[in-house]
């Protein structure tokens, strides 16, 4: 396998902004270091890669930044960690917040290409697979965040959607719940948390209901109108497992209209783990995403990359607070 400038990086004992900056020839760097990365990369025979020479210094050192919804914490989360590494590698970000939108999508996609961006990092559901393709084509680097196209050669920084489902699911078991619903929103990502979900379930011979599965919109609002759906069922569930915080904000306001009690009447969880869920009353469990490390990943494998499909799985965890608690059966 061919040297990275991680591995530069790490040899020298110096960060891989020194590095850049030493073959962009950037930046405050001391003739002591500079000769002492320049050695390690003759020793360990680095050659910067061509998107690197691209990103850093041959072109505009801009990189184009579309995500679905900026209001989203998860979301801008992203973005603020993705913005903070193009700063620490003078790589300037633009934003772009599609709304889901492929209108939205393919002009900022088109506005961007035609301001010489040297690369692409999508955090959105990527629907014009017909542009995105025409980009890949132009040479012009495309990494993906919090996403994936199976059916494209595209580097990806993802967590494991599956396990998340699988995790939060297992949660709500161990605490006696059997009647679980799952509200998610339309994207591959929960595809994969509801297959967790299931398996979960299974695991425990408990039979997955249709009739508490909802997919809708990432918004509180349609969070809580699928809340009051699945509350209003002739047998409602104990446990509401949300794809994302929202959601599951949403959930809560429905019970709390209805006058479930939570946790004792209702057990709800969310996904993504966002600052939201230290502020809802109670206080919401939710599986973690590490935000930060995947936007500092995901701008360095695109830095680094050599147009090949490179993918790389963060873990989830569960964060448990007081949203989630002991079913028992009253009846």
């Amino acid at each position: 396998m061919k040297p990275t400038i991680y591995d530069v990086a790490k040899e020298a004992g110096v960060s891989i902004a020194t590095v850049s900056n030493v073959i962009n020839n950037n930046g405050r760097v001391g003739e002591k270091t500079r000769q002492k990365v320049l050695k390690t990369m003759e020793q360990l025979e680095y050659s910067p890669s061509v998107v690197a020479s691209a990103l850093t210094g041959k072109k505009t050192n801009t990189v184009g930044l579309l995500i679905p919804d900026i209001s989203n914490p998860f979301f801008a989360d992203i973005a603020r960690s993705i913005e903070d590494r193009g700063n620490e590698l003078g790589i300037s970000v633009i934003i772009c917040s599609t709304d889901n939108l492929e209108e939205k999508e393919k002009k900022y996609i088109s506005l961007l290409i035609r301001k010489s961006v040297d690369g692409f990092i999508l955090a959105s559901g990527v629907k014009s697979l017909d542009l995105l393709e025409e980009v890949m084509e132009k040479k012009i680097p495309v990494a993906l965040i919090a996403n994936d196209i199976p059916s494209l050669p595209i580097t990806t920084v993802t967590i494991d959607d599956f396990k998340g489902g699988y995790i939060g699911t297992k949660h709500l078991l161990s605490l006696n719940h059997t009647k679980i619903a799952m509200i998610a929103e339309h994207a591959w990502s929960n595809i994969q948390r509801i297959n967790g979900y299931k398996q979960a379930l299974l695991e425990q011979n408990v039979e997955p209901k249709e009739e508490y599965f909802i997919k809708t919109e990432a918004t509180i609002e349609r969070g809580k109108q699928a809340g009051l759906q699945l509350l209003n069922l002739e047998e409602p569930p104990s446990a509401i497992f949300a794809c994302n915080d929202l959601l599951a904000i949403g959930a809560i306001e429905a019970a709390r209209e209805l006058g479930f009690d939570l946790p004792n009447d209702l057990s709800v969880i969310g996904f993504d783990n966002t600052v939201l869920c230290r502020l809802t009353v109670p206080k919401l469990t939710s599986v973690s995403q590490p935000i930060h490390d995947m936007g500092k990943k995901v701008f360095d494998m695109l830095l680094d990359s050599d147009f090949t499909n490179q993918k790389t799985l963060f873990m989830p965890e569960l964060v448990v607070r007081e949203s989630s608690g002991k079913y028992t059966d009253t009846v």
